[in-house]
Parts: C-alpha cells; sequence; structure tokens
C-alpha cells in the first residue's frame, strides 16, 4: 500500500514503537472500550487486537479500509469508514465512554485535540502520535516559547505528559518533521469555575497578540478601561497560568456585568 499525500499518511515502520504506543494506554477503572484513528496499514492495530480491548478502528481512506478488512478479519463489523472529524462520537461505543489512540494524521492533529475536548465526557484518555512541535505546545508550561492557544485550552481539562520522540526515519515515507508521543488524561472536574465560552475567547485573543501586553489583546473584552490598569493587564499572554487566565476570565466578567 502507498502513502497518499491527500490524506496526510506517513506508515510507522519499526513494530517496537507500534507496540510501545499501544503499551502506554493506562485505561484505568475498568475501561476497556478504545477507538484507534487513521489505522491506515494497522501497524498499531496489530499491537492493539493483542489486548483484551473492544477495538473499533475510524479510516477515511477506502483503500485502507478494504486493505484492514482483508488483513484484520478480528475487525470485521469495528472498522468505520469515516473521517473522524465528521463522526458523531456518541454513536461509536452506544454513549459509553472510551479511549482514543492514533498515529494521527499532522494536518489534522489539532482539530482531533479540540474534537476531543467537545466530546470529553466520552474520552477520559488519549494516547498519540503528533509532530512534534504540536506535542511540545500541547504539554508546554507557561513562561515557555511553545507555550500558547493549545496548550492552555486542552490542560483546561486533561493533564499532559510528554512520553517519547519518534525519528522521521522510522516511518515510510519519512515525513518532514519529528513526531513525539503524548497522553492525556482528563480531568476528575469538568467546569473551571468561569463562563467557558468567554475564557476561550479571551485565550485566543489574547496569543493571537502574544507579543503585546494583555492590556491591548483584550481591550475589545473591557467596557471600564480603568481595570486595564491592574497588574495583570501589564503582562503577556505566555506569562499567564491555565489558573491565571480562568481568574482574568472571572475579573473581566465581572466588570462586563458590572457595566450593563
Amino acid at each position: 500500500m502507498k502513502a497518499k499525500k491527500s490524506f496526510g499518511q506517513h506508515f510507522l515502520n519499526q513494530p517496537e514503537i507500534a507496540r510501545k504506543i499501544a503499551d502506554s494506554l493506562a485505561l484505568d477503572n475498568g475501561l476497556n472500550r478504545v477507538l484507534e484513528v487513521g489505522p491506515g496499514t494497522g501497524r498499531l492495530t496489530t499491537f492493539l487486537l493483542d489486548k483484551d480491548f473492544d477495538l473499533k478502528v475510524v479510516e477515511a481512506d477506502k483503500d485502507m479500509v478494504d486493505y484492514l478488512g482483508v488483513h484484520f478479519l478480528p475487525l470485521q463489523g469495528n472498522i468505520i469508514f469515516k473521517n473522524f472529524l465528521r463522526l458523531d462520537l456518541e454513536a461509536v461505543f452506544e454513549g459509553e465512554s472510551f479511549a482514543l489512540i492514533g498515529n494521527f494524521p499532522y494536518n489534522i492533529s489539532s482539530q482531533i485535540l479540540f474534537k476531543m475536548v467537545d466530546n470529553r465526557q466520552l474520552i477520559p484518555e488519549m494516547v498519540g502520535m503528533f509532530q512534534k512541535e504540536v506535542a511540545e505546545r500541547v504539554v508546554a508550561d507557561p513562561g515557555s516559547k511553545t507555550y500558547g492557544v493549545i496548550s492552555v485550552l486542552i490542560q483546561a481539562y486533561y493533564h499532559g505528559k510528554y512520553l517519547f520522540g519518534v525519528d522521521k526515519k522510522c516511518f515510510s515515507p519519512p515525513p518532514k518533521v519529528q513526531s513525539a508521543v503524548i497522553r492525556l488524561e482528563r480531568k476528575p472536574q469538568d467546569g473551571l469555575g468561569c463562563d467557558e465560552k468567554l475564557f476561550k475567547s479571551i485565550v485566543k485573543a489574547s496569543f493571537g497578540q502574544r507579543r503585546k501586553m494583555l492590556r491591548n489583546s483584550l481591550k475589545p473584552f473591557v467596557k471600564n478601561n480603568e481595570i486595564l490598569g491592574s497588574d495583570v493587564f501589564t503582562q503577556r499572554p505566555e506569562q499567564i497560568s491555565l489558573e491565571g487566565f480562568i481568574e482574568l476570565t472571572n475579573f473581566i466578567s465581572e466588570n462586563q456585568e458590572a457595566e450593563q
């Protein structure tokens, strides 16, 4: 099977790395349902099938779906021919929770993460291979150059851990970038204790002008310009922790309500 650029395909050619990815799932509290995204020729699927998982795979490439149907008979009835981004996740395991895993297509990896967050009530855990730069951004700490929108919005709901890097030579054809595997585990609390729609908008606006102080980037959210003199607005977004953004959201929300 040849990789297709249109699907962003780069096939992992190192079985031991695939085994290591499969072994990285924690699956606490008796969870055994797993959805693999983009199985391709089944390098990772092979090791997932060796485990006691209720496994389903979702694949957007019809040629790969046909290949899996012929070469992975245990998957019969559990291959979903669909683009993951258009998949109704409630329907995959009839509303039951499941873990997400995959060597994710790099061209849609951020969208996969945000869809996971939107469906976090179903997905307590994710293990995935990403472009190294994306993986580093997801788990980045405040103050680092890689800390940004995706760091805050994912860490708002999941604990992240960088597991290991994967050299581009481990793929056929090799991508132009290095790769890395991370694990995300859902936090026990769901709510953030703030207006979450406003929180998301504030985070995006802040990093939209990351070199500017918050008093410039967040001015459209503030009705009483006097509060822009507060110390927090003299900082730049990479200096603000997740908790800081939650506090900032509440501060701005209270100001908006007071001005109504």
